[in-house]
């Protein structure tokens, strides 16, 4: 049988590609909408949106359903891995990280069902597509698509974890602490592009770094 590590090391690894894939798409298709920028036109976005239904809905699949049930195995074996020496962080861990993972998955769920029925309303009426996909969003930011509260505090306490008991490397968890500090910092007004951005791609390094230290691991 697959051992727990192995399946948190896939759910890490899992977890960097749907970052990267987010990013990738963000920076090209998406761009031209305004997609994600201050300012964009928010009937501009709703007619892409509805336009690229199909595409939109594999993004949030990917982005945060997907992201997120991988989050929870991952936190599980982080939880399994940090145990025998901090029993009681562990525990944390994995609470949070199960936290995040929940806020995660239910952000992408209200952006599909939100965004299914933004195009069945834009048909009949676009303006009230608009002020209903406002709506939408603003809640989808609350559970975790515009800040990074909850992704801020697992990092750091996986950062703690790390460092605690010396379990993975040093580097890498005081990698997680950065991380941690520009979530928290996303909540700051003039410092969440730029906090988001450290946040996100620091991420992507940390679920790759975690994902080949796991697979090394013969645990």
């Amino acid at each position: 049988m697959i051992s727990l590590t192995r399946w948190g090391a896939a759910a890490a690894l899992l977890d960097a590609a749907t970052y990267i894939f987010g990013f990738a798409l963000l920076t090209t298709v998406l761009a031209s909408s305004g997609y994600g920028s201050d300012g964009a036109d928010p009937a501009q976005i709703v007619a892409f949106l509805v336009e690229n239904t199909g595409l939109m809905t594999v993004w949030n699949l990917a982005i945060y359903v997907v992201n997120g049930l991988a989050l929870a195995l991952l936190a599980v074996a982080l939880w399994h891995k940090f145990r025998p020496a901090a029993p009681g962080l562990a525990q944390v861990v994995l609470t949070f990280g199960a936290l995040w993972a929940t806020l995660v998955v239910g952000a992408g769920m209200v952006a599909n069902v939100g965004l299914a029925e933004v195009a069945s309303r834009y048909a009949t009426d676009p303006e009230e597509a608009v002020r209903m996909w406002e709506i939408i969003l603003m809640v989808e930011n609350g559970l975790g698509g515009g800040n990074e509260i909850a992704g801020g505090v697992w990092a750091i306490l996986v950062g703690a974890a790390v460092l605690t008991t010396g379990m993975m490397s040093r580097w890498l968890g005081w990698l997680s602490l950065v991380i941690g500090v520009s979530g928290l910092l996303t909540v700051l007004p003039g410092l969440g592009d730029t906090a988001g951005a450290i946040f996100g791609l620091g991420y992507i390094v940390w679920f790759v770094w975690v994902g080949i230290a796991l697979l090394r691991d013969r645990g």
